[in-house]
């Protein structure tokens, strides 16, 4: 593994003319890294990536596989999911606060600025998966 690409290992699950799906275990590979507090993939469990099949006909089902991503665009996706939401929340906190707002004001207008966010998220959903480009390399058998 390169230092600038995030490695998961992973099972072929699924694969088409379109996609390769695959399934990774979010556990071991994550226990030694330090933004793991920060990061859903930390979490235990089980998630499924589809990767385009563009060049990964090769691959069957049931076939151990690394899943790939470069870092960069592992930061993008922290930024996506927890910095810009923290500050969109403390900026209409803020906002709320100096306009002396009542609490039960301030509360929904966050929580309604939340919601708007993830809804741009959701919208711009296709937009940003074309941007996540993983890559898969098949595990040696030894």
């Amino acid at each position: 593994m390169k230092k600038e690409e995030i490695e998961h290992k992973g099972i072929v699950v699924e694969t088409n003319s379109s996609f390769v799906t695959v399934e990774i275990t979010r556990s071991s590979a994550c226990g030694a890294c330090g933004a793991k507090s920060l990061c859903n993939a930390s979490e235990s469990g089980i998630g499924l990536i589809e990767i385009p099949a563009e060049g990964y006909a090769l691959y069957e089902k049931g076939e151990n596989v690394k899943v790939f991503l470069k870092r960069s665009m592992g930061f993008k996706a922290l930024w996506i999911s927890y910095v810009i939401p923290l500050l969109v929340l403390i900026i209409i906190l803020a906002a709320m606060t100096l306009v002396k707002a009542p609490e039960l004001v301030a509360g929904l207008s966050v929580i309604g600025g939340i919601a708007v966010y993830y809804f741009i998220v959701w919208l711009l959903r296709d937009k940003l998966k074309n941007e996540f480009i993983f890559t898969l390399e098949k595990i040696d058998k030894k």
